[in-house]
């Protein structure tokens, strides 16, 4: 099966209408920066936090560049959720020049 994918121009048109981000890096990168409105579920804590997760919708997952964000969208799937990866992940993001939110999150 091959795992769905946006990029980012579709992730931020998609982030216009509310759609759920997940961002599956580790806590000190997500704390370096992060798209605004994301949830952060690390990817090795997915199993335990999938509850978090609503099962009614399209989950948009992004990591650093990708590689994270497919494996945290393959599990998903498997879990019969629709999950779609966000290619390049934060890297394309800010390469993109698209606004991050720094610090630790409040």
């Amino acid at each position: 099966m091959e795992t769905p994918e946006v990029d980012v121009d579709a992730l931020e048109d998609l982030l216009v209408t509310r759609a759920t981000l997940v961002d599956v890096r580790e806590p000190d990168e997500y704390a370096a920066f992060r798209i605004n409105g994301t949830h952060h579920i690390p990817l090795a804590d997915l199993p335990d936090r999938i509850g978090e997760i609503p099962p009614d919708r399209s989950i948009y997952v992004i990591c650093a560049k990708g590689g994270r964000s497919r494996a945290a969208v393959d599990f998903l799937l498997h879990q019969g959720l629709t999950a779609v990866n966000v290619a390049g992940g934060t890297a394309a993001w800010i390469e993109s020049g698209r606004p991050v939110e720094t610090g630790e999150p409040t």
